[in-house]
């Protein structure tokens, strides 16, 4: 890796945990406790570590596509990231900040499909890009069956 592209690395990272900062503003919190949770709801503690490392992984994700750039749909790829970036970041404010299960859980199916767009898009541009994405798409597909069932109970 040469050292010229570690200033954007940096960026990618400083972007992606912005988002994740962003979401962490809300918690939460009692009205979390006290609702209605699948018994599959991953302790509290859980994820924060889980979260930490998918933002890692997307910015490490993100950088690689970004340092092609001049290929042809490195752009559209990093379009893609950054409005999938965008909806992630939304879904904290619409959940927990506002109580908003349903119009989290729209939140949510349209980040997977962005998500499963960027992923293709970003394996087109470089593989282990792509591969540094699908644990993210895990995540956001259990994220989806875990708020649809709270929705459903509450």
């Amino acid at each position: 890796m040469s050292v010229s592209r570690l200033p954007s690395l940096l960026a990618w990272l400083v972007i992606c945990f912005a988002v994740a900062a962003f979401g962490a503003w809300f918690t939460p919190g009692e009205w979390y406790a006290a609702i209605h949770k699948p018994p599959w709801t991953p302790p509290n503690w859980l994820f924060g570590p889980v979260w930490t490392a998918l933002y890692a992984m997307m910015a490490v994700a993100a950088w690689l596509v970004w340092c092609r750039r001049p290929e042809p749909g490195a752009h559209t790829a990093i379009g893609l990231f950054i409005a999938q970036l965008i909806i992630n970041g939304l879904w904290s404010w619409l959940f927990f900040g506002l109580h908003w299960v349903g119009l989290a859980l729209l939140d949510l199916l349209l980040l997977w499909v962005l998500l499963l767009a960027t992923v293709i898009a970003f394996f087109r541009q470089h593989r282990l890009a792509g591969w540094l994405l699908v644990p993210y798409l895990l995540w956001v597909s259990y994220a989806v069956s875990l708020n649809a069932a709270i929705w459903v109970l509450n």
